[in-house]
Order: structure tokens, then C-alpha cells, then sequence
């Protein structure tokens, strides 16, 4: 972002009548202002206000204070929001092929992650399209998460057979079924007293999320770190909002968001080590799979993604095309990134 105030001063001499015009962006999103991803929207939104001399005014909505977590992307798409950060899991099936990166073993961070989700050849050949409605300023996703459990640990595959766990996705949920676990569909929200009653043994999700978002200290007891799976986001805006905008303020809004992937994957990798001690000083243990166990983790998955695969390809759909290139690509940046997986 620092990027976009060098050429502020250039753009600033731009003509009188269009220095007056201003518009204001309302920002809307699903978490608490203190989250890492609610504080870069206010820091982006602060930085282009800076570079278009005040023309754009953002105002920000977190918290879902527009709309449930489900309605944040039609938000955007309909223009009540002139920007939404959005959960693709929130509306299963709408981003089939995006979806794909949350299949078991993808991407060994947040940083791997958003940058193959952001690459442009990945978005053009296959993402972009599905996201119809909005323009996509940034896809990204969150740090791998793991199996956090009340009472029982899981060192074993077989240590999962019979245990209520709510996943992160429908395709966790599967995952969790070829495991033997019985999948428990619950709003995030309600994660945590669904624990407390115990009508819950364990959940899906990342430390950042257990830790910091929904406060999970004290009663999570132990954390399977598997690093296993991801989910994805996305940053849009109202197509007929950017359409409507001057070419300097439209060009200010393309330049944010390029080459910040390393940048908003960091922020998201950080989480882990915040959310991990908050966990491990309310009383839980870490605990690493053998490598034997870790490769039967790891056979499940690849055959939920394969089934997962033939699934979609019987819809007509490239998945696989656009899964060689995911695995691909990750298998690249994972060499210059943070991955948990080492």
C-alpha cells in the first residue's frame, strides 16, 4: 500500500472539477474490528483516502453489523456495500472451484496460500469467473487449521472414530467423516458453547481463530497440529461503483492491492503463534503426529480430493486442470514462505 502514496502527488494536480468530486466506500465485513484482517481494511481505506486528497471517504461496517456472514458478498454484488470481505465457505457450492484450496493438505500457510489464490493466472483461467457480480480486488486465506478437542486427544487416526466435530467446510466435513468422526454443522458463533455443553467434542479451525477471534482459552485441552487444511476470502467491490469512478481514483484502487499477497499472508501466519499461546495458557497441549499417523492423515485426504475432483469434472467443470495448477503453484511459493508444514 505504501506504493500508491508515491503517485499521489502526480495525481493530485488532476483538474478542478474532478479534485471535488468525493465517495464515499462503505466497507463491510464479518468480524470484530480488532481482527488482523478488520485492522488492514481500516489501513488501506486510511492510505488511499491519503492518496486521493480525501476524494475517496471510507466508512467501515465489521462485525457483520450489515448482514450475516452468508450475505457479505451480496452485499457487494447489490450495492448497499461498496466493498465486502467475504467467506467463500460461508455460501457452499457458489465457488466450486475456488473451493478447491480447501481441500486436506493444499497449503502449508496463509502465505502460500494467498499467493496461489492470487495469482493471476489461477483468477483468470478459473477464479474470476465465479465470483460474478463483483470485481475481485484480492483473494487470500487464512493460516492452516487443526483438530482442537475438549476431553479426548487424537494421536491417531483411529483416536477420531465417534468424536462430534464441527468442520470448517462441507469438505472438512467429508474429510472428517472418511476419518470415522461424526461432522456437526454449527455457525462459528456458536462453536465455543457448543464445547462448554459438550454437545461438541472437538472443531476444525485455525489457532488464530480458536485463540483470539472466538476465545476458546480455557477450554480447548488439546490441539492436533496438523496444519491440514485452509480456508479462503475474498476483498470485492460494486462493479458499477469502480465503473462510475474517475481513471486516477480507479488506478489508486488497482495499485492497493497489487503485491500485498506477502504482506496479508504474513499478517494471517502471525495469528498462529498469538492464538496458540492464548490456547496453551488456558491449559492445552500441542500435540505433533508421528510421521507414520501423519501419512494416514494425509491418505484420507487425497482421497477426499480425489473423490472431490470426479465430482466436479462430472459437472463439466476443469477441476482438475485448475487443481494441477493449484498444487503446483504451491509447491512454489512454498519455497520462499512460511509453511508450517516443516
Amino acid at each position: 500500500m505504501k506504493r500508491i502514496l508515491a503517485v499521489a502527488t502526480a495525481l493530485a494536480v488532476t483538474g478542478g472539477a474532478q479534485a471535488q468530486d468525493r465517495f464515499e466506500v462503505k466497507v463491510t465485513s464479518f468480524v470484530v474490528p480488532q481482527h488482523f484482517m478488520s485492522q488492514w481494511l481500516v489501513k488501506w481505506g486510511e492510505t488511499l483516502e491519503k492518496a486521493s486528497n480525501g476524494r475517496l471517504a471510507f466508512k467501515h461496517f465489521p462485525a457483520a453489523t450489515m448482514g450475516p456472514t452468508p450475505a457479505q458478498y451480496d452485499l457487494a454484488a447489490s450495492g448497499r456495500a461498496e466493498v465486502a470481505w467475504f467467506l467463500h465457505g460461508a455460501t457452499p457450492g457458489r465457488f466450486p472451484l475456488t473451493e478447491l484450496t480447501h481441500l486436506p493438505y493444499v497449503v502449508g500457510s496463509s502465505e502460500i496460500g494467498t499467493k496461489v489464490i492470487n495469482d493471476a493466472a489461477l483468477r483468470a483461467n478459473h477464479l474470476d469467473a465465479e465470483h460474478k457480480g463483483v470485481k475481485v480486488l484480492l483473494l487470500l486465506t487464512h493460516q492452516p487449521g487443526n483438530i482442537l478437542t475438549t476431553k479426548k486427544p487424537v494421536r491417531t487416526v483411529d483416536d477420531i472414530k465417534g468424536l462430534r466435530i464441527r468442520p470448517s467446510s462441507p469438505t472438512i466435513g467429508s474429510f472428517i467423516t472418511a476419518l470415522g468422526g461424526t461432522p456437526v454443522g454449527i455457525a462459528p458463533p456458536e462453536q465455543l458453547d457448543a464445547l462448554q455443553k459438550g454437545t461438541l467434542d472437538g472443531t476444525f479451525i485455525d489457532y488464530g481463530g480458536a485463540g483470539i477471534a472466538f476465545k476458546m482459552g480455557g477450554t480447548i485441552k488439546h490441539v492436533t497440529e496438523m496444519y491440514s487444511y485452509v480456508s479462503s476470502f475474498g476483498v470485492g467491490m460494486n462493479p458499477d461503483f469502480y465503473n462510475k469512478l474517475p481513471a486516477d481514483l480507479r488506478k489508486l484502487i488497482d495499485d492497493s492491492v497489487k503485491g500485498v499477497e506477502k504482506e496479508v499472508g504474513m499478517g494471517w501466519d502471525a495469528l498462529d503463534d498469538i492464538g496458540k499461546k492464548l490456547l496453551v495458557d488456558g491449559g492445552a497441549q500441542p500435540i505433533r503426529l508421528s510421521a507414520a499417523e501423519d501419512a494416514k492423515f494425509r491418505k484420507s485426504g487425497a482421497q477426499i480430493t480425489e473423490a472431490r475432483l470426479k465430482e466436479l469434472e462430472g459437472r463439466g467443470m476443469p477441476a482438475r486442470q485448475a487443481f494441477a495448477l493449484i498444487q503446483s503453484l504451491s509447491e512454489k511459493h512454498a519455497r520462499d514462505s512460511r509453511n508450517f508444514w516443516k
